[in-house]
Formats: C-alpha cells, sequence, structure tokens
C-alpha cells in the first residue's frame, strides 16, 4: 500500500503486510490472515468462500482498495456477517484522466510515434506521417455511464466530442447533460466512433464485447476499456484490430492480469497501460483514507456511505 496508507494503518492496527508485492492465491491469503480482524485488499486478490471460512470467526470486515467488488464473495460475506467496504467517488477523477490518456493515444497513434522516435527510425516531419484521427465532432460511446463515465463525458465534451451511452436505465436529465441514450450495448455500438467501456465488473457483463457488437462499430472505430478485461472477447478485439475493422485500442485492463494475451504485445495499433487507472498519490491516499474512515464508523456502530454488505 502507499506509505501515508500504511503508516495510517499501523497507527490504529497491528498490521502484517504482504511484503513481497506478490499476487497471492486464496490458499496464501487465508493462511498469511489467519486471526486478522479486518482484511484490506484490492481488486487483484479473489476473496471468495474458502477464504472467508479459513478466517472465521476472527475476521470482521473485508476493505478492498478499489469501486469494483466483484472479487469478492459478497453473498458469503452477508451470509457470514463479514462487512465489505469499497472506494467509491475518490478515484473517478484519476480514471476519467487515464480514459482521456489511452483514447488520445489509440486516436493519434502514441504507440508507434514513441517507437518511431526511440528507434532512431524518425527522419523528420512528413505530411502523411502517422495519420491518425481527430476528436471534434466524434461520437464517444460509454458503456457504463456512472460517476468514472459521467467524468469521462465532461473531459470528452472539452475536446468537442458528442456523447452517447448506454446503461441499465437513462440518466435524469441533469445528469446526462443532453448525452444521447441507446437502450442497447449493440445499439451503442453502432452511433460510436469511439467505444469507452467504462461498466462496472460484473458476471453478466463477461465477454459483452464480442464479435456481434464489435462488428456493430463503424469501420475505423476506436476501442477503449477501463473497466475490468474480461468485458472484452479477446480473440474478437484482436481480430477487429489486426483485419482494420478497428483502427486503434486503449487498454488498460486485462483478461487474466498480468498474463495477458501475447498478441496484444505484436500489435502496433494498441496502446497499452498496466492497470494504472488510479494511480495518482492524492487517489490511492484518499481510497485508503476512506477505507480507514469507513473501518472507524463501524467500530462506533455506524454506516458508513461505503459499506457493501
Amino acid at each position: 500500500m502507499p506509505t501515508d496508507m500504511e503508516m495510517a494503518l499501523r497507527e490504529r492496527f497491528s498490521v502484517s503486510l504482504n511484503e513481497s508485492d506478490a499476487l497471492l492465491s486464496s490458499d496464501e491469503i487465508a493462511r498469511n490472515a489467519t486471526g486478522a480482524n479486518v482484511l484490506f485488499v484490492t481488486a487483484t486478490e479473489k476473496i471468495d468462500a474458502n477464504v472467508f471460512r479459513a478466517l472465521s470467526p476472527t475476521l470482521r470486515t473485508v476493505a478492498t482498495l478499489s469501486v469494483g467488488f466483484d472479487h469478492i464473495d459478497l453473498a458469503i460475506a452477508r451470509a457470514m456477517g463479514i462487512e465489505v467496504l469499497h472506494t467509491p467517488d475518490v478515484l473517478s477523477d484519476a480514471c476519467s484522466e487515464v480514459a482521456l490518456m489511452l483514447l488520445l493515444n489509440a486516436c493519434r497513434r502514441g504507440y508507434e510515434a514513441d517507437q518511431m522516435v526511440r528507434s532512431g527510425k524518425w527522419n523528420g516531419w512528413a505530411p502523411t506521417q502517422l495519420l491518425g484521427i481527430g476528436l471534434v465532432g466524434k461520437r464517444i460511446g460509454i458503456f457504463g455511464m456512472g460517476r468514472i463515465g459521467q467524468a469521462i463525458a465532461v473531459r470528452a465534451r472539452a475536446f468537442g466530442m458528442k456523447i452517447h451511452y448506454h446503461n441499465r436505465s437513462p440518466l435524469a436529465p441533469a445528469l446526462a447533460q443532453d448525452a444521447i441514450y441507446h437502450s442497447s450495448l449493440k445499439e451503442l455500438c453502432r452511433n460510436s466512433d469511439v467505444l469507452m467501456i467504462a461498466a462496472p465488473g460484473t458476471v453478466e457483463l463477461k465477454g459483452a464485447l464480442d464479435h456481434a457488437h464489435l462488428n456493430a462499430l463503424p469501420r475505423g472505430s476506436v476501442v477503449v476499456n477501463i473497466s475490468r478485461g474480461d468485458i472484452v472477447n479477446d480473440d474478437a478485439l484482436i481480430g477487429a484490430l489486426t483485419e482494420g475493422h478497428v483502427f486503434a485500442a486503449g487498454l488498460d485492463v486485462f483478461a487474466n492480469e498480468p498474463n495477458i494475451d501475447e498478441r496484444y504485445r505484436k500489435l502496433h495499433n494498441v496502446f497499452l497501460s498496466p492497470h494504472i487507472g488510479s494511480a495518482t498519490h492524492e487517489t490511492r491516499n484518499a481510497m485508503g483514507q476512506l477505507l480507514i474512515e469507513g473501518l472507524a464508523a463501524l467500530r462506533r456502530g455506524e454506516r458508513p456511505s461505503n459499506l457493501l454488505s
């Protein structure tokens, strides 16, 4: 965890850390956390029924340094009376900034440009060199218009983009701010020059962006994913990028992280980043503080706003 957060935790708890930063299996988490009252985790740790049962009855609270909580078996947590805290709201700005970073680099061929300069193959300016896609007047389709999606829309409007979106239900007009609602993902794809995936990670959405939805995108479109890697069907996206139906992609999340599909590494029209959506000093410290304040509220017998169960 960030240094400030670890210091704050040590002031309040007897703390045992995963000093190696290795990704731990559920069994390893259960062994290392034996006797713990509170389990601090991130989106990379799977907290399943086996972990809950192994740490019962000592474990009282799981605090996850993430907005998403699909890595935690909430049904089991509720059944066992274990509280689960997460970190909504405080990372919307940071994640939306990375979304625009990915969007700009995908549209303006950022990876190719960087490699050209670093490799020494740049021979100077040329009128047709690395022609990309401009944003003014383009339609951005936001799949998942929650807090992060709305923050992305604010920034996309500043670039002159037209906002379209798909949610389970339309936003209130004050929140939508004239964004155009589409009742299905396929209809959104048909009306998107850029498809921005910002939907929450759920079992139901696994593989949602498949061949059919990618084919519904206009030829030459761009795909950006800051949500969950498994929402995207890798075979479908890689095929669309290779064939040229999708001009480029910007990806911050992947299925089976960090063991991503090797084919992405060989594509020049993909800008890749290592799941850094909330990676600013300010945001990570704010996330940690939100969890610490939530724990303090629970111990006072109050219900914090970031309590899931």
